[in-house]
């Protein structure tokens, strides 16, 4: 699953559309519907976007064998 599909699914379950989004967040369509189907955002970007849906982000780097939390962001 890649950062475009995630925002589409938090979109469905938030019963907002993209273009509602980006109205919500200042950004023109085209804007958000680019880095959507380009799938190249920086980190701040996605946490901007989650920001607008009442989400936030929470990244955790695991360590592959122990699977203890190495860096979490």
């Amino acid at each position: 699953m890649n950062v475009s599909e995630i925002i589409k699914i938090v979109c469905v379950k938030r019963n907002i559309t993209v273009a509602e989004l980006s109205v919500k967040m200042g950004f023109s369509k085209q804007n958000l519907f680019n880095k959507l189907y380009r799938n190249d955002m920086k980190v701040s970007d996605l946490e901007r976007i989650l920001a607008a849906l009442d989400c936030e982000l929470n990244i955790s780097v695991l360590d592959k064998n122990s699977k203890e939390v190495v860096v979490k962001v």
